[in-house]
C-alpha cells in the first residue's frame, strides 16, 4: 500500500468551521482510500454474511415450526430482522478500538498526539470513510444477495424507511463512541486483547443483533433500557419493521442521538484521563 497524504492542517490560529469540516472530511477520505488495500476480503465477507443468515434461517424455521408468533415476531418478521440486522452491521461495524490499541503497542500514538486535531473525531472520521467504502462493496451487495435468496419484508413505509436510515447512521456513531472509549484503555493497560474479545461478544448480544431484546427476561430488558446497546441494532430494526411508529420514531431517534452525544463526551473524558499516563511501546 502506498503512502497516503494526511489532510493539510493549518498551523496557528483558530480553525474556521469550514476549515474544520475540510480537515475531518480529509480523514474520511484517508479511511476510504486505506480500505481499498483490503477490498478483496469484502468479497468473502458477502459469502460469510450469507452463511450467517442462512444458519439463522434454519434455526428460526425450526423454532417457528408450529407457526406461532413469539413476542410479536412471526417467522417472516424474524427472518427480516436477522437479515437486515446483518446487512446494517456491515455498515456500522468499525475497529476504532483495535486501531487505537495497535497505535499504542507499535509506538505510533505519538504521531497522533502532534496533530492539532481532536483525536476522537479523527479516528471516527477515518472509520466513517471505511464504512462508506463498505457501504458500496459489502453492504449493498450483501443486501442484494439476501433479498434475492430470502423473502424479506419491505420497510413499513417511507417514513419508517427514512427514520431507519437515520437510525443506522446514528448506530454507527454509537458503536464508534463505544469503541473509542474502550480503545483509550490501551494507553493505561497496554494490551486490551481480552477486553476487545469480551466487548465484541457482549455487543453482538446486547445490541439485539443475535436475538431481539424483547426475547430477554424482563429484568434484563429493564437494565438494557438504560444502556446504549439497543440503539445499535434493535432500535433500527424495530423501526424498519414498523414496530415503532409516529411519535415513537422521534423518541427513538432522540434517544439514539442522546447516546451518541453522551458516548462522545465519555470518550473525550477518557482520552484526557488516559493520555496523562501514555507509555509508548516500541518507539
Amino acid at each position: 500500500m502506498g503512502v497516503l497524504e494526511v489532510p493539510e492542517i493549518p498551523r496557528g490560529g483558530t480553525f474556521s468551521p469550514l476549515a474544520t469540516l475540510r480537515i475531518y472530511t480529509g480523514f474520511v477520505r484517508v479511511g476510504f482510500i486505506n480500505t481499498l488495500a483490503y477490498r478483496l476480503r469484502y468479497y468473502t465477507g458477502i459469502v460469510t454474511y450469507f452463511i450467517y443468515v442462512s444458519v439463522y434461517y434454519f434455526i428460526w424455521k425450526a423454532i417457528y415450526a408450529n407457526g406461532a408468533a413469539i413476542e410479536g415476531f412471526d417467522f417472516s418478521a424474524m427472518l427480516t430482522y436477522v437479515a437486515v440486522g446483518w446487512i446494517i452491521r456491515s455498515f456500522y461495524f468499525n475497529n476504532i478500538d483495535q486501531d487505537l490499541s495497535q497505535q499504542v503497542t507499535e509506538g505510533k500514538l505519538a504521531m497522533d498526539l502532534i496533530k492539532p486535531v481532536n483525536i476522537q473525531m479523527m479516528y471516527i472520521s477515518q472509520a466513517l470513510g471505511e464504512s462508506i467504502f463498505r457501504l458500496a462493496l459489502l453492504t449493498a451487495p450483501t443486501a442484494a444477495v439476501l433479498l434475492l435468496v430470502f423473502h424479506l419484508q419491505r420497510p413499513a413505509g417511507w417514513i419508517n424507511l427514512a427514520a431507519f436510515l437515520v437510525s443506522v447512521v446514528l448506530a454507527f456513531f454509537v458503536v464508534a463512541g463505544i469503541n473509542f472509549a474502550v480503545g483509550t484503555l490501551a494507553i493505561r493497560l497496554l494490551s486490551i486483547l481480552g477486553l476487545l474479545r469480551a466487548k465484541y461478544f457482549l455487543l453482538e448480544l446486547f445490541s439485539g443483533l443475535l436475538i431481539p431484546i424483547s426475547f430477554f427476561p424482563h429484568a434484563f430488558q429493564t437494565v438494557l433500557n438504560f444502556m446504549p446497546f439497543q440503539c445499535i441494532s434493535y432500535v433500527p430494526l424495530l423501526i424498519y419493521l414498523g414496530k415503532i411508529q409516529g411519535l415513537g420514531l422521534v423518541s427513538a431517534i432522540g434517544i439514539q442521538l442522546f447516546w451518541v452525544l453522551a458516548l462522545l463526551a465519555l470518550g473525550d473524558v477518557m482520552w484526557r484521563w488516559s493520555r496523562r499516563k501514555i507509555t509508548i511501546q516500541g518507539g
